[in-house]
């Protein structure tokens, strides 16, 4: 049954991609309810209500779930226990399960493999008697921790077994090693499922990396026909496998022989997915308010090229921020910031879409508008 505006949504996590999704519910006419343990939260200060607890409060989740009539998930990492205890009360979309699975690397990897598509070739790496099977994998290889990596944080490049062996050990987790692979591109895409099985894919993204942290982003990305069609059926595939509910985002590897692999999933709104705010009709998060309150899906159509920036902490200089009139006097170009007190290396601050008739002059304005921020 569809939940029509006026009614409220919760939403467990209140960092940038929770205050994207806030705004867009308000808009549609929702009242939304943020449960974060920060008392300065970017979604929290747009919420109608923030309810400042842990994840494990019992008496917070009791509170939103009596004031909530749906809620989501802004991030994957939230307790299976406190996920398990909303449930219960009212839906929860992502559900826990498909949580379970795309929280865990070793799970997500071994689940995308049952459905018959591709990854990178890697062996799991739980206790040292493991450590023999690493002469399966070609060098060099990425080490990576099966939980709680993101943006390139428990990850170790390694060249040889030795080195792997010392990673192992430092890391201290369950880990899985994962082949090098030739690469052409790196390349995403955000899908939009509702509870009806209905489903519609945003444009392929492509994506370039720095530090292991999303640097640029640029849409349509510039692969062929065939390979779209590919992306966008394997995201299918994965979504109908893990009976998901709310918008997700795929990512892919393209090698240089032109092969298709899936890297991760991430079940939630994407940094890679901001361009859809200003250069589609719809936005991934209002198809995220679509699909948990199970109404039609919106149609994804982009209208304009465009190259998205991401703002890092490590360009602001001081309290105040960067030179905001030069990033304003651009053509075009919109700037989103995220509303977080404090700037530090590596954190996501905001982002800027830059939209034009041609990707080549979006990409240049682009690289113009970085030299003089970092200037």
């Amino acid at each position: 049954m569809a939940i029509l505006p006026g009614s409220t949504i919760g939403i467990l996590g209140g960092g940038q991609l929770g205050r994207m999704f806030v705004t867009a519910a308000r808009t549609m006419g929702y009242e939304v309810v943020v449960l974060d343990p920060d008392i300065n939260s970017p979604a929290g200060s747009m919420a109608s209500h923030h309810i400042h607890a842990d994840y494990t409060d019992l008496q917070a989740l009791k509170k939103m779930a009596s004031l909530c009539q749906v809620i989501t998930t802004e991030f994957e990492n939230i307790p299976a226990s406190s996920l398990g205890y909303l449930s219960e009360r009212r839906p929860v979309h992502p559900s826990a399960q498909a949580l379970a699975i795309t929280q865990n690397r070793i799970q997500e990897k071994n689940f995308i493999q049952s459905l018959g598509l591709a990854t990178a070739a890697f062996v799991t790496l739980e206790t040292d008697a493991d450590l023999s099977r690493i002469h399966d994998i070609q060098f060099p290889a990425i080490l990576k921790t099966a939980t709680l990596g993101y943006d390139g944080k428990g990850q170790v490049v390694c060249a040889n077994v030795s080195e792997v062996e010392r990673a192992f050990g430092q890391l201290d987790a369950a880990c899985i090693l994962e082949q090098h692979i030739d690469l052409d591109k790196e390349v995403s895409i955000v899908l939009g499922r509702n509870q009806s099985g209905e489903s519609q894919c945003f444009p392929v993204a492509e994506n370039s990396h720095v530090n292991g942290i999303l640097d640029v982003s640029i849409a349509p990305a510039a692969i062929s026909s065939e390979l779209e069609q590919q992306a966008q059926q394997a995201a299918k595939t994965i979504a109908e496998g893990l009976a998901y509910c709310g918008v997700m985002a795929v990512e892919f590897f393209i090698s240089t022989s032109g092969e298709l692999l899936i890297n991760e999933i991430a079940p939630r709104p994407h940094n890679s997915g901001h361009f859809t705010l200003d250069a589609c009709y719809h936005s991934q998060f209002e198809q995220q308010v679509r699909m948990i309150c199970d109404l039609p899906a919106a149609r994804p159509d982009q209208h304009t090229p465009v190259a998205m920036l991401n703002l890092l902490g490590d360009i602001w200089p001081d309290q105040d921020g960067p030179n905001w009139q030069r990033v304003l006097e651009a053509h075009r170009a919109q700037l989103h910031l995220y509303g977080k007190k404090e700037a530090r290396r590596g954190r996501k601050m905001g982002h800027i879409n830059f939209l034009q008739t041609e990707q080549k002059t979006a990409l240049e304005q682009l690289q113009a508008v970085r030299y003089l921020l970092e200037d």
